[in-house]
């Protein structure tokens, strides 16, 4: 242990009496004190290293050099917010803009900030909330069609699309309403079904025509583009073309959630919608989380058309400390460009196998006595090990 450091049980103490208990820790019986990071690894105060496999923010590795550069340079020329006129905030939205379809080419970028007595956020439900009210202001409409365990934020506006959160706290809205998960392992349309993306299209549609039948009007799909908390889900091929047919023949819009999906998480293409085809484009696509690698950065993109009808409201949109946020994005071009999936990184070609890392990672517990299965793609993927059976189990 460093010296000046606490004792592991003196911070635990500081920790339960200062920080609300509803910020849960890792491993709660016992937990780990981690004091630094590098790369992959993770370090406690007594020098132990671990393999991090739970943090799902840093995209390039806990302190990666170019990051830490960057972000150095950065902070010792400007921190300020997006109404000042600034190169970072045009280069950046460009060097999105070509990741994405034409289509998807207006940008807001948001930061993330504290809140409240010893509760600190650091978090993208700010895009999430602000693709819900584009797409309301857009339609006109009220209601939202979910998939079900989705996870959306910690916003009130979107623990009411969360079911995951929504079913713990006050339980469903009137405005929201529930579609099956494409899941082809365990639900009720799997991969021997002769069209499971056609089969989970029609649940959705029907989820629509019972919600406008009581006389409701929709605003959105909102999606994750490849359900993470759901269980790491790779929806059918055809699946998200046909969702956003039936969703805008209702007059709503499609919404993609590539928060903890995108920028090249899914291996062999940058955003997990792109694995729906190349014809399927979004209405909105909202960023976060790798956007920073760590910073509390993230960004909507969406079409002229919705961000004509947001500037309609005639109320100003606006984030502090924007420009040094992108600023140590944007000058560290290797995070920029090569570090967050370049065509030509080594980690690009890693990515591009989906079962390479879990099967490295699952080496050393492939004993006789337990059954393995890996579901997912590239980095976003789900282990199962089970001393009876590699069936698919029920759904929870």
């Amino acid at each position: 242990m460093a010296a000046g450091q606490r004792a592991k049980a003196e911070t635990l103490g500081l920790r339960r009496r200062l920080i609300g208990s509803s910020c849960r820790l890792f491993f709660p019986e016992d937990p780990v004190k981690i004091v630094r990071g590098q790369g992959q690894y993770m370090y406690d105060e007594q020098g132990a290293q671990y393999l991090d496999c739970i943090n799902n923010v840093a995209h390039v590795g806990h302190c990666h050099p170019l990051v830490v550069q960057a972000a150095h340079e950065q902070n010792q020329v400007l921190n300020t917010n997006s109404r000042f006129l600034h190169d970072n905030l045009v280069d950046y939205a460009q060097r999105l803009s070509r990741t994405l379809p034409k289509k998807l080419c207006v940008f807001y970028f948001l930061n993330s900030g504290w809140l409240g007595r010893a509760h600190l956020f650091c978090r993208s439900s700010e895009a999430n909330d602000l693709a819900l009210r584009l797409a309301r202001q857009y339609t006109g409409h009220q209601d939202v069609v979910v998939l079900d365990h989705a996870y959306h934020g910690h916003l009130s506006s979107l623990i009411d699309i969360s079911p995951y959160k929504f079913r713990d706290l006050d339980g469903q809205k009137e405005w929201v309403h529930v579609a099956p998960l494409p899941d082809t392992y365990r639900g009720p349309y799997r991969e021997d079904h002769p069209d499971p993306a056609a089969a989970y299209a029609d649940e959705v549609k029907r989820v629509l025509s019972s919600a406008q039948e009581r006389g409701r009007k929709i605003a959105a799909f909102f999606a994750e583009s490849l359900p993470s908390v759901g269980g790491q889900v790779i929806p059918p091929a055809g699946y998200f073309p046909r969702v956003a047919e039936h969703v805008r023949s209702a007059g709503g819009v499609f919404i993609a959630d590539e928060i903890q999906v995108g920028f090249g998480r899914v291996g062999t293409q940058f955003w997990a919608f792109q694995l729906q085809g190349e014809g399927f484009v979004p209405d909105i696509v909202t960023m976060g989380k790798p956007i920073g690698n760590g910073h509390p950065l993230a960004c909507v993109a969406t079409t002229q058309a919705m961000a004509k009808a947001f500037e309609a409201t005639g109320v100003e949109y606006f984030n502090t400390r924007l420009l040094q946020l992108l600023g140590n994005n944007y000058r560290s071009r290797e995070v920029g460009e090569r570090s967050q999936m370049s065509r030509n990184s080594d980690a690009q070609e890693s990515r591009n196998l989906p079962s390479r890392g879990p099967s490295v990672l699952l080496g050393g517990l492939t004993l006789r006595w337990l059954h393995l299965s890996v579901l997912g793609r590239a980095l976003l993927n789900q282990i199962r090990i089970s001393t009876t059976s590699m069936d698919p189990a029920p759904e929870p």
